[in-house]
């Protein structure tokens, strides 16, 4: 049992030697090494350039002709044409906008995906924060178990108590150890989710405080400034201005198309140059693009409004749900302080006042009410995570 104590002990004293980090320093290391981000990031950079590809001016088209003539006496004939097509100028204007605001939509889904992984990392960092404050408690509760269990051995060789209260003692601190290794292993993997989230390179953290944020006085104040943060709204908002404008591209597309060029022939004793001019009419190559436009605006504009409102929703949701955390926790912390009976309990146990039984019970009892309080602080927490997402 000692040889399991010792054991124990260890890895609370190894974990505290290490050096330890607070969520700033992580989340800067995160953001640095976290192979995801650098990965979208390269697609991000790829994703900008070819949103500016397609528009410039077309390809000129380069043509030469060289026609055998038939009787010999007429000759041969060499044609050469040089032609160049244009869309209607303001389609290239249209273009070059839709291209800049696609770009602004590449960064806005970086920022998403960037700060999904931000948040991820603050719920891991949360959780660690949670079997932190339980390894302390356990090891505040093997302490005392010990001296129970010892006591209670050494009545039992001296033949004061019986063979039932010194395996009781025994077994409770036996339960005691247990859960504070199952916590650990817990511990353990949190911390190799973290260090995948560090791109594979080893961290520890080792807070064993939860971060005191304060609520937003204000909700409907408040909200505003989470909307505008919001970037799925900004790339919804992004998406419907590209929708309007590809509405008046595909006017300018439906415009007469022009074509211009040089042109020479060339046949025995003639020579003719000159400019080449042609017009093409769009009649059914852009039938409904227009139409089309215009309803995938109308489609945005919905899904735009509906993203909003479940937004609005959601917040609120998790606005209410964290006051009402609040105030349970601080009820629990209050009246924790208040009523603890530890100490009064061992100065029972001590003058048998309380049998061996009745102590575990009521120590039982406060250590549930411990544990529900931290349950509380840790669920407050991954909530304010969540409402604090996009400030």
């Amino acid at each position: 049992m000692k040889h399991l104590i010792i054991a124990l002990s260890i890895i609370f004293i190894g974990s505290s030697n290490l050096l330890s980090q607070d969520i700033d320093t992580i989340l800067a290391r995160v953001e640095k090494n976290n192979t995801t981000l650098i990965a979208l990031r390269k697609s991000a950079d790829a994703e900008r350039l070819g949103n500016k590809t397609g528009l410039y001016l077309e390809n000129p088209e380069f043509a030469f002709n060289y026609l055998w003539g038939s009787p010999e006496s007429i000759g041969n004939r060499k044609d050469i044409s040089v032609m160049q097509s244009f869309d209607f100028p303001s389609a290239y204007a249209y273009r070059n906008q839709i291209s800049e605001q696609r770009n602004a939509q590449v960064e806005l889904e970086y920022e998403r995906q960037y700060r999904s992984i931000l948040t991820q990392t603050r719920h891991v960092c949360n959780d660690l924060i949670y079997h932190n404050a339980l390894s302390n408690e356990y090891r505040r509760r093997i302490g005392n178990a010990q001296k129970i269990a010892d006591s209670y051995r050494s009545k039992f060789e001296a033949g004061e108590t019986g063979i039932i209260d010194f395996n009781k003692a025994q077994v409770y601190l036996l339960n005691i150890i247990k859960d504070a290794e199952s916590g650990e292993i817990e511990r353990s993997a949190l911390l190799d989710e973290l260090r995948s989230l560090n791109g594979g390179m080893p961290v520890e953290f080792n807070d064993s405080l939860f971060p005191l944020q304060a609520l937003p006085v204000d909700f409907e104040q408040w909200y505003i400034n989470a909307e505008q943060n919001n970037p799925v709204l900004k790339w919804l908002n992004q998406e419907i201005s590209i929708s309007q404008k590809n509405e008046k591209l595909n006017t300018a597309m439906g415009l007469p198309r022009l074509q211009a060029g040089y042109m020479s022939e060339d046949v025995v004793g003639e020579q003719f140059r000159g400019i080449a001019v042609g017009l093409s009419i769009p009649l059914l190559e852009n039938k409904n693009a227009v139409k089309y436009a215009r309803a995938k605006t109308f489609a945005v504009q919905s899904a735009e409004s509906d993203n909003r409102l479940q937004f609005y929703n959601i917040l609120k949701a998790l606005y209410t749900k964290a006051v009402s955390l609040q105030n349970s926790l601080n009820d629990y912390r209050i009246n924790l302080q208040k009523f603890n009976n530890s100490v009064l309990l061992q100065k029972a146990l001590d003058n048998g006042e309380l049998s061996l039984a009745e102590y575990y019970f009521e120590q039982t009892v406060y250590y549930e009410s411990f544990n529900r309080m931290l349950d509380i602080e840790k669920s407050l927490n991954e909530t304010i995570i969540e409402l604090y997402r996009y400030q």
